[in-house]
């Protein structure tokens, strides 16, 4: 597989959820492609639907009362809804590995990090119990761990949270798997520690030559890890397209509103931005773009009629009835801030 073949295609992906309120469609109809040894970032407010198709991806859905009711994950050729549960257990953690959105709690405190990293080596790469030690701890030392040969039996409460993430991607990577899913990796720790495990997931990146899917809030995250980017909104993807030209000429005024948010140093209040309202409720999402009630720029149209993902340059497309046409003096007369936000890498 070359480095412009895609390791994972999502094509029309729709999860729902089945509750005593109705039906919650959290992913309707997602299309996403990660090609080989590249990093697509993920980006939007809490409740649009990115942990639930980072889920779907290795068929971690509860059900009930989640299903997947439509689409296709295509993996190496392969379509992941068709396979065996055991297929894909064989799949999970082995080709397919994921850093939970909260790893904190992903650790069992009954056990020592050695023996949970042990038991997913000895799984997947069916080593004894010897071997799979020695594996363990050549992991540990890849991640940065100090003294792995005493923090091996060390208990995930002996650990900082740094330390602990450094564990979770030590477990992750522990079958140097082929794609990476990472649901928001660096939660809750400090800024000083996110750049450094940020900085050790390029350098395994390179080294092993996997592809990554980076959930994150942070854009300046997807714009010094991801070579594409996808923004989602309200269980659809909105914007897609390589990084660059969405950060220099983004074509959603939800894009905008994301981008213009971000507390630049040096800036006053007045180029804050602050998108008016929620994400709306999955139960009653709005007739037209679901974003229109938010949207500074709303129509008629927008209020009638859903758009869909369309080109306005290259590999770049928008979800917007006026994609690629929204006037930067106009939002910032509309949005009352005193300039538009560029973000460079």
């Amino acid at each position: 597989m070359s480095n412009s073949e895609a390791i994972l295609k999502i094509k029309d992906l729709k999860v729902y959820f089945d509750t005593d309120a109705g039906v919650v469609k959290s992913v309707d109809g997602v299309d996403l492609e990660i090609k080989k040894g590249t990093t697509l970032g993920l980006v939007g407010e809490s409740g649009c639907g990115k942990s639930v198709t980072c889920l779907s991806i290795p068929r971690l859905i509860e059900s009930p009362p989640g299903r997947i009711a439509g689409g296709e994950i295509i993996y190496k050729g392969k379509n992941l809804l068709e396979l065996s549960e055991k297929d894909m257990q064989g799949i999970r953690g082995n080709d397919i590995s994921m850093i939970f959105q909260e790893p904190m709690t992903s650790l069992n405190p009954v056990f020592t990090i050695g023996d949970q990293i042990q038991e997913v080596i000895m799984l997947h790469q069916h080593k004894t119990s010897a071997e799979a030690r020695e594996l363990t701890l050549r992991i540990l030392k890849k991640v940065g761990i100090p003294s792995p040969e005493i923090r091996i039996d060390d208990y995930p409460h002996q650990m900082s949270g740094g330390m602990k993430q450094r564990v979770i991607i030590a477990m992750a990577l522990s079958c140097s798997p082929d794609l990476l899913i990472a649901d928001e990796p660096t939660t809750a720790l400090d800024v000083t520690i996110q750049v450094q495990i940020l900085d050790l997931m390029r350098s395994l990146q390179d080294e092993l030559g996997m592809s990554i899917l980076l959930v994150t809030h942070d854009l300046g995250v997807v714009a010094s890890m991801a070579s594409h980017v996808a923004i989602m909104y309200a269980s659809k993807i909105v914007e897609y397209g390589p990084v660059e030209q969405i950060f220099s000429n983004p074509g959603h005024p939800y894009t905008l509103g994301l981008f213009t948010s971000i507390p630049v140093v040096g800036r006053g209040k007045r180029d804050l931005y602050v998108i008016p309202g929620n994400v709306p409720d999955p139960l009653a999402f709005p007739r037209g773009c679901k974003f229109w009630p938010r949207c500074v720029f709303a129509e008629d149209i927008c209020r009638s009629q859903e758009p869909f993902l369309e080109n306005i340059g290259e590999g770049h497309t928008a979800a917007c009835h006026f994609r690629g046409k929204i006037d930067k003096h106009l939002w910032k007369e509309k949005t009352n801030t005193g300039s538009f936000l560029n973000i460079s890498r």
